[in-house]
């Protein structure tokens, strides 16, 4: 009754042909002008899960406290030395603050004036007390330098610096490093290179860090959410000011942007980059393994024309659901192309059997369809019933994917059954003078009958014994894994991850600032715990003790600092001084030896060379020593006059950091050990919401993403098995046929899952996107089958019913693996998890399933 049903539809459609293709074409058309007015994108990562979860919930309160943080630029500034690092964070964000147009606000707390003036106090007693000291002691040079501050004031300087030498204050040695220090930017300087010089690291003796060398800027963005990338316009205006600002030349620095903006925007560029390639390589891949698997361009350009109109339907219904897609619901597409050619072969392979029996066109299509049309509309419904189990869950992303999915399956059954016949009529395709199936393999048939028993137990054994490989499956849920390794918010947060100072991966938790300490001595015991911040943190301990100790050296060191200044020297003035000193270098280390005679004698050769080198190269060589001096006696100035620090003269710019307007202050809580390792941030995240319920910030960020994303995963295959068995027991009335469907598809889920955990293949939340692709395609081969044997044939490998599956699969799993040549690591992890576990499926659908099945009930039923 079924097949003449489905026979009887086709033939409806070919008597209402007009009908049915001015009905397709209004269809189309109207779909297409509806894409075309509505068509968006909602890139916004935050909207990928659902609103009413409690850690999600708690997440965007934090980010409604601190949308400066929670949707931030990070301009990281590198320079060769301190100096000019916070030199040029100062001048990029005073280049940054006027235009509110593209910022809301721009915070760069490292080079602020408050940091400059109180930095001395939050050094620890002894290191203030050595370092003042110091400067005492170096008063008698920082009045030339200050008074001076050029080649002539730097030579006279040394000149002093060489008569405590001979008066034994230090020996020739000691100097070895500050005198070789002087040297290498002045050779540079002469070999026509870039040079720099650090005054504190002079002093300090000893190399900078790497957080030395780096400032930071928080740049809070104006968005666009409309855009495919929303922080487009404000990335263009940040690499604008870093041009205006001459930093390269005026500092020799250079900005990296990361944080949360350009790492997304990175993301969601590099996929709409790759979307012309990807859609390019899976239409070849169609056409090429449809004229495969049909042999006749007319049949082809019928299948292609379905499909796309059913596309362009699915993507207009899918608009309507969701209102835009999202990032990962756009990949509806690639679903629908696979799934929905999956139909239509089917059917076309059917009719082009039936063209060989039956020479009249719409007999062979009207018997195709009673043929191909009942196990193509369990698989339809088990399709969209294994995309539509995700709606239930969490996972919003994957729900949108599943809900347009599920139409799309509905869209694609119904053009397979009703346009496609209709275009096939009109398409008129040659007859079939040879039989379809393939004959060469019944050899193999023979052999899968008499060795069932056999394959069966051997696919099983092979299924258990990789359990334990699911043990490895390794989950990533931190989206910075799916960026390209070198693009550039990725490089820039890698060198952002090497100042020890800042970050990333942390904790956070909102109390009230009376509460505050006892977070904090709540957590300072757990042992993935580094340590805690919060805007306590900022007030300096023993200030009394300090700003006594820095008044003290003050005193000393103020008139030097305050000294006249002396008349610019003219450039004969500056060669002068310079072969002075180098005669003096040369007097007062001529008779010793070892490093320190061995660095006077090079400073000195490098002097004189200098002082007979082009007035340029001097002007050259003074900038690069004058420059960084000027800044680091500025501020000098600023430290030696600070005040006691209260909350209450904290900068407002870091009191918003740390506190709401509704006074809560945040506190940071920082992971021990490697925080850009996931294994660690899982324990650490795991550790922290045991003590403290309420705490947020990236590193639960990440560990929650990823319990929500596989719980979502569990519950939706859950769903879809539950779903589609009910289904087939409604269709196929018996529980043997049920599982002889099921068991298939649960043996190639496992062992696609254990080949994963066996070569270490990760799972993330975009190639997760594999699993209802595996159900919807998996389910569709196994009921074909299903319901051939149970008409009573079991020569799968040489029918036609085979061919169909192998050419569905293989387009299927090509036009999918068509994705692992994007750029994009989340895309290519897709594409090949995706051509996995289709060469899964097919192998237990095509070989696994039949020796489950065995020998059929009953002969074959008549044709049609």
């Amino acid at each position: 009754m079924l097949a003449r049903c489905f026979g009887a539809i086709v033939d409806f459609c070919i008597r209402r042909a007009p009908l049915i293709i001015v009905m397709a074409a209004i269809l189309g058309l109207g779909s297409a002008a509806y894409v075309e007015r509505h068509f968006a994108v909602n890139s916004n990562f935050d909207k990928l899960l659902s609103a009413n979860l409690p850690w999600v919930k708690r997440d965007a309160a934090y980010k409604a406290a601190f949308p400066q943080q929670a949707s931030s630029i990070l301009a990281v500034v590198t320079a060769p030395t301190p100096e000019f690092a916070g030199a040029a964070a100062a001048a990029l964000a005073a280049k940054l603050t006027p235009q509110k147009s593209q910022f809301h606000a721009v915070s760069a707390n490292q080079s602020s004036p408050f940091f400059a003036r109180e930095s001395l106090l939050y050094l620890s007693p002894q290191d203030l007390q050595a370092q003042m000291n110091t400067l005492t002691q170096a008063t008698p040079l920082l009045r030339p330098l200050a008074s001076d501050p050029s080649l002539r004031g730097l030579s006279h300087a040394l000149s002093l610096v060489l008569g405590g030498l001979q008066a034994g204050q230090f020996t020739p040695d000691q100097m070895a490093q500050p005198l070789d220090a002087i040297a290498a930017p002045i050779e540079q300087v002469l070999a026509g290179k870039p040079a720099a010089f650090s005054w504190q690291v002079l002093l300090a003796d000893a190399p900078a860090a790497p957080q030395d060398l780096m400032s930071l800027i928080n740049i809070w963005p104006v968005l666009d959410y409309g855009a495919i990338e929303p922080g487009q316009r404000a990335t263009a205006a940040v690499r604008k000011a870093v041009e205006d600002a001459k930093l390269q030349s005026s500092y020799q620095a250079t900005v990296g942007l990361t944080g949360s903006v350009p790492l997304a925007d990175q993301q969601l560029s590099t996929l709409n980059q790759d979307v012309g390639l990807n859609f390019a390589l899976t239409g070849i891949i169609i056409v090429t393994v449809l004229w495969l698997a049909l042999r006749s361009m007319r049949i082809v350009a019928a299948v292609c024309l379905a499909i796309l109109i059913g596309l362009v339907i699915t993507a207009a219904a899918g608009l309507l659901l969701a209102g835009a897609f999202n990032p990962i619901s756009v990949a509806f597409a690639v679903l629908f192309v696979g799934l929905g050619a999956d139909f239509a072969i089917q059917y076309s392979v059917r009719y082009r059997a039936q063209r060989h029996e039956k020479v009249d066109l719409k007999s062979a299509l009207v018997g195709a369809a009673r043929l191909v049309g009942a196990p193509l509309t369990l698989a339809a419904l088990a399709a969209a019933a294994g995309f539509l189990s995700f709606v239930p869950t969490n996972y919003r992303g994957v729900a949108e994917l599943g809900m347009i999915a599920g139409c799309g399956m509905v869209v694609a059954y119904v053009a397979s059954l009703s346009l496609l016949p209709v275009l096939l009529w009109y398409c008129d395709p040659p007859g079939e003078p040879e039989p379809l199936g393939w004959a060469s393999l019944a050899s193999a048939d023979r052999f899968l009958h008499r060795h069932r028993v056999l394959i069966v137990a051997a696919t099983l054994i092979v299924a258990l014994a990789g359990l334990p490989f699911l043990f490895q499956l390794q989950f990533n849920f931190d989206p910075n894994s799916l960026q390209s390794a070198n693009a550039e918010p990725l490089v820039a947060l890698r060198a952002l991850n090497s100042n020890l100072r800042i970050v990333i991966n942390s904790a956070n938790t909102l109390t009230a600032p009376a509460d505050a300490p006892a977070v904090v001595k709540a957590v300072s015991s757990l042992p993935e715990v580094r340590g805690t911040r919060n805007l306590d943190s900022f007030i300096p301990a023993d200030q009394d003790t300090k700003i006594k100790i820095i008044a003290g050296a003050a005193s000393v060191i103020d008139p030097a600092l305050s000294a006249p200044k002396a008349a610019p020297p003219s450039d004969s003035d500056d060669v002068a001084a310079l072969q002075t000193a180098a005669e003096d270098l040369k007097a007062t280390t001529s008779e010793g030896s070892g490093p320190g005679t061995a660095a006077a004698a090079r400073l000195a050769r490098d002097l004189n060379a200098l002082a007979s080198a082009s007035p340029d190269l001097r002007q050259m060589a003074a900038s690069v020593f004058i420059a960084p001096l000027q800044i680091n006696l500025e501020q000098l100035k600023a430290s030696l006059h600070p005040r006691t620090v209260t909350r209450a003269d904290l900068p407002p710019d870091l009191v918003r950091e740390w506190m709401t307007p509704a006074g809560l202050m945040r506190t940071e809580i920082l992971p021990k050990g490697n925080a850009n390792d996931t294994a660690t941030i899982r324990k650490f995240a795991k550790a922290v919401l045991k003590v403290v319920p309420n705490a947020t910030g990236l590193a639960i960020e990440i560990y929650e993403w990823g319990r929500t994303v596989t719980d979502a995963f569990i519950k939706a295959g859950i769903i879809a098995l539950c779903s589609i068995a009910v289904l087939l027991f409604i269709v196929l009335r018996r529980v043997g046929d049920v599982l002889l469907t099921l068991i298939p598809l649960l043996v190639a889920a496992t062992v696609t899952l254990e080949i994963c955990g066996l070569t270490g293949f990760q799972i993330n939340y975009a190639n997760m996107i594999a699993l209802p692709a595996l159900l919807g395609v998996g389910v569709a081969f196994k009921i074909y089958y299903v319901i051939a044997w149970r008409a009573g044939e079991w020569n799968f490998l040489e029918s036609t019913l085979t061919r169909a599956v192998f050419f569905s699969a293989l387009m299927t799993a090509t036009a999918f693996g068509s994705l692992m040549f994007s750029s994009n690591p989340g895309i290519s992890s897709m594409g090949k998890l995706l051509a996995l576990s289709l060469a899964c499926t097919l192998a237990s659908a095509a070989l696994f399933q039949p020796a489950l099945m065995g020998p059929p009930r009953h002969a074959k039923a008549s044709t049609p």
